[in-house]
């Protein structure tokens, strides 16, 4: 099926319920990471909690509660807490670019040393699939780490950022091709497109409103275990693969 619309700007789009399990310092929650060239949002849809952010500025924590939106930009290590039953969308720029790969977990630096090492240290496969157990002990293996980061920070030792970044740049190099693929294919696009509409606007062609589309798509099962909680991912290609949209309908 092709003529599927994409997500307004091409963001990507994802349920997130909260993990609840405890960890070290007794707060229940996700994995802290930090995105290399995409800002994320929360947007809160029920139960309440926070976000733990650590970047060059600082430590801070900033409350969760519905109809709350919450950002940040490239660089901002964040660690959502779940103060109860914790359910946010999360927004995603360039196509959801951070479920699919512009993401680094907070491991001590042992883990953060080369890809192989890291790609073991972050893997939820085993011989049953991926399983709560191995999410779980990923998650505490990043909240280990993201205590040492915040102790040197608030330290005062302002090489522990730079050399975390300097390791996730590393990491992440050998997928800098796909990624910019992603955005040449996605939010890159639909920025030009925009372009080239105002331009057909100004100059007395509005042809292209007779291609209007409309799309639904229901909220998957939450049924993936991800970095931070179970996620249901909305994606407009399983639209497609899930029979669920006949097509776009025309007006």
């Amino acid at each position: 099926m092709t003529g599927v619309p994409e997500l307004p700007g091409a963001v990507g789009l994802t349920s997130l319920r909260v993990y609840d399990w405890e960890a070290a310092d007794g707060l229940c929650g996700g994995s802290p990471h930090v995105h290399l060239c995409c800002t994320e949002g929360y947007v809160v849809v029920g139960g309440a909690g926070h976000v733990q952010t650590l970047r060059a500025g600082g430590f801070a924590e900033i409350p969760l509660r519905p109809g709350d939106v919450v950002w940040f930009t490239p660089g901002t290590i964040h660690r959502a807490v779940n103060g109860g039953d914790l359910h946010v969308v999360a927004l995603m720029q360039n196509s959801g670019l951070p479920e699919a790969g512009d993401a680094v977990l907070t491991f001590p630096p042992e883990q953060l040393a080369d890809p192989d090492t890291y790609r073991r240290a972050v893997s939820l496969a085993g011989p049953d699939g991926p399983s709560p157990e191995r999410a779980r002990a990923r998650r505490d293996l990043a909240v280990e780490g993201f205590f040492r980061l915040r102790e040197r920070t608030e330290a005062g030792d302002g090489a522990a950022l730079e050399q975390f970044f300097a390791a996730a740049a590393a990491l992440v190099r050998p997928q800098l091709a796909s990624w910019r693929e992603r955005w040449e294919q996605g939010a890159a696009a639909v920025s030009r497109r925009t372009g080239a509409q105002i331009d057909a606007l100004a100059a007395g062609d509005h042809s292209h409103l007779r291609d209007a589309a409309v799309a639904r798509l229901e909220e998957p099962p939450a049924d993936t275990l991800g970095m931070c909680g179970r996620l249901s991912p909305y994606a407009p290609d399983a639209l497609c693969r899930q029979g669920g949209f006949a097509g776009p309908i025309r007006q």
